[in-house]
């Protein structure tokens, strides 16, 4: 990277780049210096000791850090993250502290041990040293940071029990401790009455050693989950301001959400999580958890619990994801659970719970492997029905309706088990004394060749299920038997084209190819293989041309995905031959084209995702049909085209299964395909943006209803922002800005949690949280009271108003001829005063505004 400016320059942000190299920084003046997100290597260059905000994640940099960063005294903001770093944590950064806020070590190669000083008045508010080889253990030092709001030490190497002392932390928000080889029990044997971690948002134990009951103290001091305490932030996101307006930095970590480890660049203020998961916790789970009114997920999976799920947990109302899977558990599963409207993801897998599986609402969307190994559990959506047997009745009633004395019991069983057995003994002599009956024989040797083929059949000539995904394996793509039915070798470093010959293989019906390095045209003959294939996954390699143009008659895909490719297009109408597609997805590639409208008629169609294109066009629909337009559509991606004109209101109005008018048949937790033949389930995949963050989501949950319309040409949002949308109580992103909207923002629920980056650049709204006060004028009543406090039966009006004023113009033209005549009266003097003293307001005002 050459020189840039000259000593002046004081900012600069060349982030997101490919800049491989920076021998050193001449700025010896710069306070900004942004290069993260290159491909930089080489050691870290020591920036002037005026700098205050240092980022440099998301590259290569590798060696030591040395201690002389610590010159700059003023340093506030460092993000090293993402990087090859190694070496032990600089001492001096525990001293730096009460000048640095921000502090991100994250996902490098640090060993040793973490500072063991923290400067008295330490400024820190995040520090992140998740993803390293650090041993600890953490001081109680730290405590000197007593605006410390994200502790993150996950994925290291530290051996060591809980630092209870933590709790003290006045504004600790987030505590991630997960993947460590911490130990030991998480009671408290303190006598103190204040409340351990009032303001926990996040507290991720995960993947410990830590054992003994699970720690009742602190989830009853947990009050930013319980609701007791108002969350004071004003932003969406946790972060930092950088100081003289150079930006807000936002926090980020990682964590399981509904099964899936993610990847989080922002923390949402409103996210209330807690896992306990893969420890050694025993014991019952506590009714505390009943409290945490504000909790979204819970995973206390993999320990040793025991004893029955509390009811107390059906009053989470805000919870999304429950995970109880692999412990001990007994008794039933609550019925109140089936009440907890967001609940999306439910695992009680790996337990000892029996009893009937709780029926409608949420529990008619989770699969069978959300109750696997619990063989006493019944009713669906698992293969053991109910049987609620009625107790016989004492007594047998004869034909003339009296009872009968002979009693039912095991007495009569075991007389007819006797007289069966003597029978079968006699046949037994027959056929020994006559010999073999030939239809005996006959249905013994079928059976015994029957077993003999299967057996010769065998081999890897007639190999129908090969699995190589996930493995480093590189060349070209090998063809399989023609007997094959699923082949998957989905990450894998593959190259070059895909031979026609793939299609010989007429009884294949799952196809992942995915995430290699494949190139070339996609072969045409998939289209008529599409009448076996059900499972077609091409995504994220580098085909070009054209999407397949024909599609065979009795099409059976089920899912298409192309995402991630050099694709032009266009896709043909042929495509409704295939009429059972579920997940069409065609985004990130070049396709030229108008809206397909013709695919709303696809009947069992659930996502759409034709994100990342050149698509263009209006979405306005002219056909009079009345038959509904994608009734079944849960997804829809259109993100980041050239579409323009108004929304599409026809569309919107189809939306049934999102209008919850047709309820989804799905008896699985995720989207896929279950092989019959015995080859499992097969689960569909997109990448998605989340609450404002871009997400590969390899499993698509049954209950995701999302519309992105993002980053194209639409027309028509102005006006107000409703108030309505104020009482949407789990709306935990909301963003508005950029646009010509007016009035006052709506107050109160959710919409106080949002910060001003919602509503940037729309100069008309006003009211919290811009700085833009709302001056509400308030209207004239319509009538005037009388002195009896009655209402006067004048109506209040323009008329009125103009009758009133032109007796006041004749008044006062009769007043000024009198005082013309016979001089000023003394009260004209008290007019002359007020005059004077508004004159003199005028000139302070101007003396002021000069000033």
């Amino acid at each position: 990277m050459q020189e840039v400016g000259n000593d002046s320059l004081t900012y600069l942000n060349v982030s997101h780049n490919s800049l491989t190299e920076v021998e050193h920084f001449p700025w010896k003046n710069i306070e900004v210096l942004d290069l993260s997100s290159n491909l930089i290597r080489g050691n870290l260059p020591i920036p002037a000791s005026t700098i205050r905000i240092f980022l440099i994640s998301n590259n290569r940099f590798n060696g030591e850090v040395s201690s002389l960063i610590c010159n700059a005294s003023d340093l506030r903001i460092l993000d090293l993250s993402h990087n090859y770093l190694s070496g032990t944590i600089p001492r001096c950064f525990g001293n730096l502290s009460n000048s640095l806020q921000f502090l991100n070590l994250k996902k490098n190669t640090f060993y040793g041990t973490i500072p063991p000083t923290f400067a008295e008045g330490c400024q820190l508010t995040n520090f992140n040293l998740n993803g390293n080889l650090l041993e600890g253990p953490l001081t109680p030092s730290i405590l000197n940071c007593n605006d410390l709001e994200v502790l993150d030490l996950g994925n290291n190497k530290i051996n060591d029990t809980f630092p209870h002392w933590l709790g003290s932390l006045p504004q600790l928000q987030v505590l991630v401790l997960k993947s460590n080889h911490m130990h030991g029990s998480l009671c408290v044997n303190s006598s103190k009455s204040s409340p351990f971690f009032s303001k926990i948002q996040i507290f991720d134990l995960s993947s410990n050693y830590f054992s003994g009951p699970l720690p009742v103290r602190y989830i009853n001091s947990f009050k930013a989950i319980i609701n007791l305490e108002k969350i004071g932030s004003i932003m969406s996101y946790m972060g930092v301001y950088g100081r003289n307006g150079s930006g807000f930095y936002t926090y980020s970590i990682g964590i399981v959400m509904k099964g899936q480890y993610m990847e989080l660049v922002k923390i949402f203020t409103m996210w209330m999580i807690i896992d306990l998961s893969n420890n050694q916790f025993e014991g019952g789970i506590p009714k505390v958890f009943g409290k945490l009114n504000l909790l979204k997920g819970l995973n206390l999976s993999h320990n040793n619990l025991n004893g029955g799920i509390p009811t107390s947990i059906g009053n989470l109302t805000s919870l999304e994801w429950l995970d109880l899977s692999s412990n001990r558990l007994s008794w039933t599963i609550p019925n109140r659970l089936a009440d907890l409207p967001f609940l999306s993801f439910f695992n009680v897998s790996q337990n000892q719970l029996h009893g009937q599986i709780p029926q409608g609402k949420q529990f008619n969307t989770f699969g069978n492997d959300s109750y696997q190994g619990n063989k006493g559990l019944c009713g669906f959506p698992v293969s053991k029905g109910c049987n609620i047997i009625e107790p016989a009745p004492p007594n047998v009633l004869e034909k003339d309706g009296s009872k009968s004395n002979i009693a039912f019991g095991w007495n009569v069983v075991l007389i007819g088990y006797g007289c069966g057995v003597v029978f079968g003994m006699s046949v037994g002599y027959v056929v020994f004394q006559t010999g073999k009956p030939k239809w005996l024989v006959n249905l013994v040797e079928n059976q015994q060749e029957k077993r003999r083929r299967r057996k010769s059949k065998k081999g890897i000539d007639n190999i129908a299920v090969l699995d190589l995904s996930s493995n480093l394996i590189s060349g070209n793509l090998p063809i399989p038997a023609s007997t094959i039915r699923i082949f998957l070798t989905s990450n894998n470093s593959f190259n070059g084209e895909v031979s026609s010959l793939i299609c010989n293989a007429t009884y294949i019906k799952v196809l992942d190819l995915s995430r290699n390095y494949l190139s070339g045209t996609i072969p045409q003959c998939f289209g008529n293989l599409s009448n076996s294939l059900q499972f077609l996954n091409l995504k994220k390699n580098k085909f070009y041309g054209t999407i397949p143009p024909t599609f065979a008659e009795g099409c059976q895909l089920s899912n298409f995905n192309l995402n991630g490719n050099l694709l032009e297009g266009p896709l043909t109408p042929s495509i409704l031959n295939c009429n059972d597609l579920e997940v069409l997805d065609l985004g990130s590639n070049k396709i030229n084209d108008t809206f397909p409208h013709w695919l709303g008629s696809l009947p069992f169609f659930q996502v759409l995702v034709l994100k990342s294109n050149h698509m263009h066009g209006s979405l306005c629909v002219n056909s009079s049909k009345s038959s509904p337009f994608f009734s079944k559509i849960q997804i829809f991606d259109l993100s980041s085209n050239y579409f323009s004109g108004p929304l599409p209101v026809r569309y919107i109005n189809s939306f049934e299964a999102i209008i919850n008018l047709e309820k989804i048949e799905s008896t699985m937790s995720y989207m896929g395909l279950n092989d019959l033949g015995g080859g499992g389930f097969y689960t569909y995949s997109i990448g998605i943006v989340m609450r404002g963050q871009d997400m590969e989501l390899v499993k698509i949950f049954t209950m995701w209803m999302i519309i992105d319309l993002s980053n194209n040409q639409f027309e028509g949002l102005s006006g107000t922002i409703p108030n309505r949308l104020a009482d949407l109580p789990f709306l935990s992103s909301f963003n508005v800005s950029e646009n010509q909207l007016h009035g006052q923002i709506p107050q109160g629920k959710q919409f106080n949690t949002f910060g001003n980056d919602s509503y940037e650049g729309n100069k008309g709204l006003c009211g919290f949280p811009v700085s833009k006060g709302c001056n509400i004028i308030e209207p004239a009543p319509p009538n005037v009271l009388g002195k009896d406090g009655s209402k006067s039966n004048i109506t209040f009006g323009w008329k009125v108003v103009l009758i009133g004023y032109g007796c006041g113009v004749v008044f006062g033209m009769s007043v000024g001829y009198v005082v013309f005549q016979t001089g000023k009266p003394k009260w004209v003097n008290l007019v002359e005063i007020q005059h004077e003293k508004k004159r003199r307001r005028k000139s302070k005002d101007g003396s002021r505004s000069n000033g």
